[in-house]
């Protein structure tokens, strides 16, 4: 597909095709990494990495769990 290059303020702004937005599951806020390579210019979109708890509580040990840390005395309405 050919498109143009568009000036928005100072940058340059690309609007991406609702149907190529769609297919590489993007939208409005999606972090993409903007690189240059051989002169081309190449937009990725970022995924988040998917965290599950119990994939992240079995990289817990007794070696790594720290010791309870003091915050001071409350100095509010703080119920302890």
């Amino acid at each position: 597909m050919i498109t143009k290059i568009q000036k928005w303020g100072n940058s340059l702004g690309l609007r991406i095709p609702k149907s190529f937005a769609e297919e590489a599951e993007v939208g409005p806020g999606t972090a993409v990494d903007l690189k240059v390579i051989d002169g081309g210019l190449v937009v990725k979109a970022l995924r988040r990495k998917k965290y599950r708890l119990a994939n992240l509580l079995r990289k817990v040990k007794a070696s790594n769990v720290h010791h309870e840390v003091s915050t001071g005395d409350p100095v509010g309405m703080e119920a302890w």
